[in-house]
């Protein structure tokens, strides 16, 4: 499978996560098999996986079967966040293998790729229920549903820049990491990464863990750098990091302008998490003191009539 020509994906089955691949040509889901045997033999880490899927690779192999050659082997992003090869199945081969795997899952896991497919055919058809999918597990997850609006269409004026870069000549994957870079240095100081680990962050999605403001000054900047590379179609990278940098520089003015009226920093290393419990705390306080106003009128009328 041409790694240009694929998107990779997380799925999650009963919150457990399975790292998937979209082959565009073929229009095929291929799943980590290392991914889904942890999953159907309750594995408690990746290589307790890893091991019970070798030994079945090497008892299929014995018995003759072809269902380990057929395997395609892709690189994936690992656990400590590096690319590594791994078996990918897809779904005709999964159904195989998991038959080869006594376990209580079989059964939902089955329907659950047959949903996953589905899925996939609906929103190449109508898009739009991508976005709705989207929606519900953000909600899910415990995010407001301004927030979650804000996201939706972050992921739109994302998705508008890296169509311009792929019309510019820009390689997808490091080049399309290398201008990210440029614009996030340009508005926020900082690159990608130093913007995670001020965040606390190592795997997780950084625009997930941004704010409302970071978050809308993000999409200001990339919303800048595909009008200023439509206006002036830059050709390959080089001559895109100039776009990139000035698209920044928009957004990182208007940061700046902000935080001198305010007073205060808009970038902060406040995450998902911590926003939440943030929210969380301010209601819990807001409805102590609610119920302190309700009980005080009575307290006053029992202190007048012991």
């Amino acid at each position: 499978m041409d790694e240009k020509k694929r998107g990779d994906q997380i799925q999650l089955f009963e919150n457990q996560k399975i790292r998937t691949a979209w082959d565009m040509e073929q229009e095929e889901w291929y799943f980590s098999v290392v991914d889904v045997v942890g999953v159907l033999t309750d594995a408690p880490d990746y290589n307790t996986g890893r091991k019970y899927w070798n030994k079945l690779k090497q008892r299929l192999k014995e018995e003759g079967s072809e269902l380990v050659t057929k395997c395609h082997q892709l690189k994936m992003t690992a656990a400590d966040g590096k690319k590594r090869l791994t078996d990918m199945a897809d779904t005709e081969q999964l159904l195989r293998i998991i038959q080869s795997i006594p376990s209580p899952k079989a059964e939902p896991f089955k329907l659950w790729l047959a949903q996953v497919g589905r899925e996939r055919i609906e929103e190449t058809i109508d898009p739009e229920q991508a976005i709705d999918r989207a929606l519900e597990t953000y909600l899910k997850k415990g995010y407001s549903e301004e927030w979650v609006h804000q996201r939706l269409l972050a992921i739109r004026i994302r998705n508008e820049l890296t169509d311009e870069w792929q019309k510019r000549g820009v390689e997808k994957g490091r080049e399309y990491a290398i201008l990210t870079d440029e614009i996030s240095r340009a508005w926020s100081g900082m690159t990608t990464r130093q913007y995670k680990r001020l965040k606390g962050l190592k795997k997780e999605n950084l625009r997930d863990n941004m704010s409302d403001l970071e978050l809308v000054l993000n999409m200001l900047a990339e919303a800048s750098t595909t009008s200023i590379s439509r206006a002036e179609q830059p050709e390959g990278l080089e001559e895109s990091k100039k776009a990139a940098r000035r698209g920044g520089r928009i957004a990182g003015n208007a940061r700046k302008e902000l935080e001198q009226e305010t007073g205060r920093p808009v970038i902060t290393s406040e995450n998902a998490q911590t926003l939440q419990q943030l929210v969380t705390g301010v209601v819990e306080d807001a409805a102590e003191m609610i119920g302190e106003r309700v009980q005080s009128p009575q307290d006053n009328t029992d202190s007048k009539n012991p």
